[in-house]
């Protein structure tokens, strides 16, 4: 667990060099290739892409004074994880997801609800992250959240 950084610099830095030059790399991928809409920041503690109440006021159903998440990553004790709260939404996509990992790794993906582990940085699949963040825009995206978990 990382101290609690104010920016996704700081959050970096605070890295080893292994696992900053790793999240370094994802954070680049995601910034280039997320649909418009979105915006970076720190949330949850840590580096996350969001719908910014500018985009949605109503905000995240969990504490409507935080932006509507959509895609995080943090460096854990034992591995590096990455949420993208579009594959818990949408299963096609997380099927999607899983039947392409093998092409890109060869040992089994880790994956929880909306989050994907990586025990080794070398593991991580930069391309396929890359195809993925590309596949949901920002209006599909608050689309799913609104059908499956707002109220």
């Amino acid at each position: 667990m990382q101290p609690e950084s104010k920016t996704i610099d700081e959050y970096l830095d605070s890295l080893s060099e292994d696992r900053k030059t790793a999240l370094s790399k994802l954070r680049d991928i995601i910034s280039e290739n997320l649909p418009e809409g979105f915006a970076e920041q720190m949330s949850y503690g840590m580096p996350s892409y969001v719908v910014p109440h500018s985009v949605y006021p109503a905000g995240y159903h969990c504490d409507p004074k935080q932006a509507l998440p959509f895609i995080s990553f943090a460096s854990q004790k034992n591995y590096i994880s990455f949420y993208h709260m579009g594959m818990y939404a949408d299963e096609k996509l997380l099927e999607w997801f899983v039947a392409e990992y093998p092409k890109y790794v060869k040992t089994k993906p880790d994956v929880g609800k909306s989050c994907v582990r990586f025990k080794k940085t070398e593991n991580i699949p930069f391309q396929l992250i890359e195809e993925l963040v590309k596949k949901m825009s920002c209006e599909e995206w608050i689309g799913l959240y609104e059908k499956y978990y707002r109220k």
